[in-house]
């Protein structure tokens, strides 16, 4: 099964994202802090990889087996976990 993405986009309130598939997954924004606070050019600065997305800018990292789980931004699980 190939889940790489092959392209992003997004609306006012979702991140969309294109599988190799042809699967489209959509999830809030709100999911990624970093993502809904950014501007439309940041956004658009992502780089696809087999598994993921990454915007160097935003320092965020994002994979498409996470997003299939519906997982969001897990920083602040992580951060209270090694405190």
């Amino acid at each position: 099964m190939n889940i790489s993405p092959e392209s992003v986009r997004f609306d006012d309130d979702t991140l969309w994202v294109n599988l190799a598939d042809g699967r489209v997954i959509g999830v809030p924004l709100a999911w990624f802090p970093r993502l809904l606070g950014a501007s439309e050019s940041q956004r658009a600065q992502v780089e696809l990889s087999p598994g993921g997305l990454h915007w160097d800018a935003l320092d965020e990292d994002i994979s498409v087996r996470g997003l299939l789980q519906g997982h969001g931004d897990r920083t602040r699980n992580r951060l209270m976990t090694t405190a």
